[in-house]
């Protein structure tokens, strides 16, 4: 497959066709798509194999695989030999095919990575603070951006297919549970992030919701490739979630499909006083003022202190109250959806995501589940960097999967 050399002037090649294979003419790079997604959603594969799961004929595979391996897109790997017949060879992908960059835009941290072209992350710059400054933020990412190129190498670097943007579609907002000010809130009103970004730099650049990027990498390199529809909860400064149906990411004509964090918990005061939302009870910012209240760190909230003493009684507490408050949100996410499963990760050790899963499973069981069925609730696998991998991941996918509809997956 020929590298796209539109990515550096910021045309990424485009395909909305479905990722089955054609034996027809005309068809070659969605053909060689096809193959490279059959292997990163299945792992090595043989060329069998990557016949049978495209629907091309072997003699198809082969060419493609030839094309593939010339372009250092793939790999071959060590003959695997059976009790009868010729060896098999599984094909891989190389991880030094193509890379990516992702950047997680947060409310506590900024996070730049490099990913290579299997999705594992090469390198990662991280920023923390109490709130960003859009004043001096772009000035670190763009510094960041220049470190990485540096550390590809000139060669290396023609290879980075694109930046992907993962951040809160309204970053100013809820001020008051961050005890931001108003004006440094408001900073971030009229800020265009993608075209900010843009302007450093020559590739392509993609934005996307945060926590919907976390689902992406969840779905692409997670626990998602193998449950068709999910519910995604990701806790964080504040909950969120996304929504995969069918296999496809559904982000919703703004892009804000399941936005958990602003479900309400009940039906409101008699005072005509809106019920509280989801974010105020579920997320880590939450966490962080009981910490703060008890005079402990609250930087615990993003490590093992957390389930430690003397921070634990704390987690505790908080936990009573969110877990239900989950419960509640997937119970009504449920009666909505036909979900295969609810997926749950979070910014935090996999400790407390454990505990977590463990009360909120607890808090499931005392809802009624006459007249729909009950997902099966499931920890993700990705953690803290799944908002900047599931940005990284955007350009790798607009470049070299077969939809540009992005992360439908192929039947197994």
């Amino acid at each position: 497959m020929p590298k796209n050399t539109d990515t550096l002037n910021g045309t990424p090649a485009q395909d909305g066709m479905r990722p089955r294979g054609s034996n027809q003419g005309g068809l070659r790079q969605f053909n060689e798509r096809v193959v490279l997604q059959a292997i990163r959603l299945h792992g090595e594969l043989p060329k069998a194999e990557i016949a049978r799961l495209t629907h091309l004929t072997p003699q198809t595979v082969q060419i493609i695989t030839s094309r593939l391996e010339a372009d250092a897109l793939v790999l071959k790997r060590a003959p695997v030999r059976g009790k009868i017949g010729q060896p098999s060879v599984p094909m891989a992908l190389n991880p030094d095919g193509a890379y990516s960059i992702g950047i997680k835009i947060g409310r506590r941290s900024l996070d730049v990575l490099l990913l290579d072209f299997t999705a594992q992350v090469r390198e990662r710059l991280t920023l923390a603070y109490e709130f960003p400054d859009p004043d001096t933020l772009f000035d670190e990412i763009r510094a960041r951006l220049k470190r990485l190129r540096r550390s590809l190498g000139p060669r290396r670097a023609q290879l980075l297919s694109g930046i992907g943007i993962a951040a809160p579609l309204s970053l100013g907002g809820w001020q008051s549970l961050l005890g931001v000010a108003p004006e440094q809130a408001a900073k971030w009103n009229d800020i265009d992030i993608r075209a900010r970004v843009a302007a450093m730099t020559t590739l392509p650049v993609e934005l996307v919701k945060d926590t919907a990027a976390a689902c992406v990498a969840e779905l692409v390199a997670g626990r998602g490739r193998s449950v068709r529809s999910f519910l995604y909860v990701f806790i964080d400064t504040f909950i969120g979630g996304g929504l995969v149906i069918d296999s496809h990411l559904r982000p919703g004509a703004t892009g804000n499909a399941g936005a958990l964090g602003s479900m309400p918990l009940g039906l409101g005061g008699a005072d005509g006083a809106p019920p509280p939302q989801l974010l105020s009870v579920a997320s880590l910012v939450t966490l962080e003022k009981m910490y703060a209240q008890a005079g402990l760190d609250a930087r615990a909230v993003a490590d093992a202190r957390a389930v430690e003493a003397p921070w634990l009684p704390v987690t505790n507490e908080w936990m009573r109250q969110a877990c239900p408050a989950i419960a509640m949100a997937i119970h009504g996410a449920t009666a909505l959806l036909e979900l295969d499963g609810v997926i749950v990760d979070g910014s935090f050790s996999r400790d407390l995501l454990a505990q977590v899963l463990a009360q909120v499973g607890g808090a499931l069981d005392r809802f009624s589940w006459e007249g729909i069925a009950r997902p099966e609730l499931l920890a993700g696998t990705i953690g803290a960097d799944a908002r900047a991998i599931g940005g990284a991941i955007l350009p790798l996918y607009a470049n070299f999967a077969p939809d540009r509809d992005l992360f439908l997956k192929l039947d197994r």
